[in-house]
């Protein structure tokens, strides 16, 4: 059988790299200050543009009565 050597070191590389990626990234967004929050109101325009009125729509069918059975034959 081939022996396997150097499967473990390469997974707790990949985990430790992973970790230093997080660990710099969360370091540079409260450095720079991108989690920060505002005390500001943000300004918004909620005006709206007029919609046109529309005419009232036509009232439904009534549905027609269902049709007699036919008489049973005897």
């Amino acid at each position: 059988m081939a022996e396997r050597t150097g499967g473990a070191g390469m997974f707790l590389a990949f985990v430790v790299g992973g970790l230093l990626v997080l660990v710099l990234a969360i370091g540079w967004m409260v450095w720079s200050g991108g989690l920060s929050v505002t005390a500001q109101a943000p300004k918004m325009d909620l005006r709206l543009p007029e919609t046109p009125s529309l005419p009232a729509p036509s009232p439904n069918p009534q549905p027609t009565p269902a049709p007699s059975p036919l008489p049973k034959p005897g």
